[in-house]
């Protein structure tokens, strides 16, 4: 692993059977699935972008839509995403992995590659930085970087269900005790924003947002002060609990 002029690459996670709301990351906005408007705006900061998908049949059309966007994808276990991740790590020789995850369209690409720029200056393999432990920014705006080597020893070691299932607990609950934590945040704090999507309510404040206001076209500071002077905006969800780890 080189940390001197890394390998960086996005791994977005991607699939078709949500449990709350099925088939969301293709479903349209103004004419484009909202798939389309979180990579649009990841690519705004320059990083490869890779799509970890299952071999579901569901998410054939996933494979359909990366091919068709010319983004690299790997398949794998639906429930194995730890998995999923450590493969596309070594499909394309990543040193340093961002994981973020689909439906968060609104994910600023530039956020995220600024944080990119500052790991890679730190140049420290145990490094865990994120904005999901010390929250901050609104959700949906969630992204983690750490090394391959930090993907390596989870994949090798983590064995519980929830560990495959969601990628990162065995680095950020620091069971190796060698894992460095920095944190990404913001002040004024506006954790209690929702911008992701994970019901019916996430998405039509989504389509609200992209169709009357541009949202796809702003960036996250921009986009927390259009939530700041528009409450009633933030109330379509305001009521909607995130699904617990």
């Amino acid at each position: 692993m080189n940390l001197a002029t890394p390998n960086i690459g996005i791994i977005s996670q991607a699939r078709m059977t949500s449990t709350r709301l099925p088939g969301k990351v293709l479903q349209p906005i103004a004419g484009q699935p909202l798939l389309h408007y979180h990579v649009q705006r990841l690519r705004q900061g320059g990083l490869p972008l890779y799509l970890a998908i299952t071999t579901n049949q569901e998410d054939d059309v996933l494979a359909d839509f990366a091919a068709f966007n010319g983004i690299s994808y790997t398949r794998g276990d639906e429930h194995d995403v730890l998995g999923r991740y450590h493969q596309c790590a070594h499909e394309h020789g990543l040193d340093v992995i961002v994981r973020v995850t689909s439906d968060c369209p609104l994910l600023d690409g530039p956020l995220v590659a600024s944080c990119v720029r500052e790991y890679v200056r730190l140049a420290n393999p145990y490094l865990y930085l994120s904005n999901v432990l010390r929250r901050t920014y609104p959700r949906g705006f969630d992204f983690e970087i750490f090394s391959r080597q930090l993907l390596e020893e989870a994949f090798q070691r983590a064995t519980l269900p929830s560990d495959r299932e969601h990628v990162t607990p065995y680095i950020h609950q620091n069971r190796s005790g060698q894992v460095h934590f920095r944190h990404s945040s913001r002040v004024p704090n506006r954790s209690h924003y929702r911008l992701t999507v994970d019901t019916a309510e996430d998405f039509e404040l989504i389509k609200v947002l992209i169709e009357q206001y541009g949202a796809d076209k702003l960036g996250v500071d921009d986009l927390i002060q259009l939530l700041d002077e528009h409450p009633e905006l933030v109330a379509l969800n305001a009521h909607v609990e995130q699904k617990k780890v």
